[in-house]
C-alpha cells in the first residue's frame, strides 16, 4: 500500500485562498472582457444605423438622378427628331433652290447661245 501524508490545513487552506483568488481575476477579466465586447456591439449598432441612413440617402439620390436622366434623354430624343426635321425641311429647300437656279441657269445659257 502506498504511503499516506497529511497535508496540514493551513497549507490546504492557502491554496484554497489562491484558487479562489485566481478564479476572482478571472472572473473580473472575463466581465471586463464582456463589458467591452458589449461596447463595442453598441458602437458597430451605432456605425449601422449611420450607414443605413447614408444608404438610404443615397438611393433616393440615385432615385433623382435617373428620373432626372430620363427627363433629359426624353429632351434630347425630342431635340434630335426637332433637329432632323429642320435639316430635312433645309435639304428641301436646298434642292428647290438649286432647281431653280438649274432652270435660270438653262435659259441664261439657251438667251446668250441666240
Amino acid at each position: 500500500m502506498a504511503p499516506s501524508y497529511a497535508i496540514p490545513s493551513s497549507i490546504t487552506q492557502k491554496k484554497s485562498e489562491d484558487v479562489a483568488a485566481l478564479l476572482q481575476r478571472r472572473n473580473e477579466e472575463l466581465e471586463r472582457e464582456l463589458r467591452n465586447s458589449l461596447d463595442r456591439e453598441e458602437r458597430m449598432k451605432e456605425d449601422l444605423i449611420k450607414l443605413w441612413g447614408r444608404l438610404r440617402v443615397a438611393e433616393e439620390a440615385e432615385e433623382r438622378l435617373c428620373f432626372q436622366l430620363g427627363e433629359l434623354e426624353a429632351e434630347a430624343v425630342d431635340q434630335a427628331r426637332e433637329y432632323r426635321a429642320r435639316v430635312v425641311k433645309l435639304m428641301e429647300q436646298l434642292n428647290d433652290a438649286q432647281r431653280i437656279l438649274g432652270d435660270q441657269g438653262s435659259f441664261c445659257s439657251t438667251i446668250s447661245i441666240d
